[in-house]
């Protein structure tokens, strides 16, 4: 059974002050998934994360998303993945400390696209993690393309790009929000939790998803939950979950019993 499993980049680092990781949380959060990999030896975990305050940042700065067409843009690719893997190595150093075997398998070295779409991906290095009893941690990264030159790809493209291969049972997005409500509930005290949406009512629900919090230039809730149903409708078998991991105890008792009732289960 495989388990994708994405850390966003707005609950790891603070999205509104630059290069500032979440120490604390991302420290609670590996031992959480340290917890649930030694109760479920047989799940195959999978691990990403954004980039948040990070990579985004620099990202916007230099346009990078939408292309690479001059050495000013250059600068910025390397710049945008230079940063991006700083963050990497807290986390990959947290998991590390909290007693998970994981390798960090950078994206620019594994995936090429085509106009912003990734076509190509080295899946090998992954496979033999995985064989060897050991968790892949990927994360958004810049790549090359064909078209554009170079881009950045967010986890969920990457993610969506492995399943391809290693198609996923469960793939959870955990956040600071606890899944999808019918407003913004960090504006609007009223707005409820969707426990659970098929992905056939998702455009009755634009308002709902509204956009992220801070700089995101990989896109908001509404692109990653886009993202989340084109992948469900290629494999109808797979649940996607959106939970919060802001509160102690919340991703761990998810990972444990992926069926409760916690955040937002998209579904076919």
């Amino acid at each position: 059974m495989f388990h994708y499993l994405k850390l966003g980049g707005s609950l790891i680092t603070d999205k509104n002050q630059p290069l500032t990781p979440r120490p604390l949380i991302i420290q609670r959060l590996a031992r959480e998934i340290a917890t649930a990999h030694r109760a479920h030896p047989e799940r195959q975990f999978i691990i990403g994360h954004g980039s948040g305050s990070y990579g985004h940042v620099v990202g916007r700065k230099y346009a990078v998303r939408s292309g690479v067409k001059d050495v000013r843009g250059w600068r910025g690719f390397v710049e945008t993945g230079y940063i991006a893997g700083q963050l990497n190595r807290v986390v990959l150093a947290a998991l590390l400390r909290a007693g998970l075997p994981v390798i960090s398998l950078p994206p620019s070295a594994l995936v090429h696209g085509v106009d912003g779409e990734i076509v190509q991906f080295h899946t090998q290095p992954i496979f033999n993690a995985i064989n060897h009893g050991l968790i892949p941690l990927l994360f958004g990264d810049v790549a090359f393309d064909e078209t554009r030159g170079g881009v950045i790809v967010s986890t969920e493209e990457v993610f969506a790009a492995l399943a391809d291969r290693l198609p996923p049972d469960r793939l959870t997005l955990a956040g600071v929000v606890d899944g999808v409500y019918t407003g913004d509930p960090l504006r609007d005290p009223s707005a409820e939790r969707i426990p659970r949406i098929r992905i056939r009512d998702l455009a009755g629900l634009a308002d709902a998803l509204g956009g992220s919090h801070g700089v995101d230039v990989t896109g908001g809730m509404a692109t990653k939950v886009a993202a989340m149903a084109a992948l469900i409708q290629r494999y109808p078998q797979l649940r996607v979950h959106l939970i919060s991991g802001e509160r102690p105890g919340h991703l761990q008792r998810h990972l444990l019993e992926p069926d409760l009732p916690l955040g937002t289960t998209l579904l076919f």
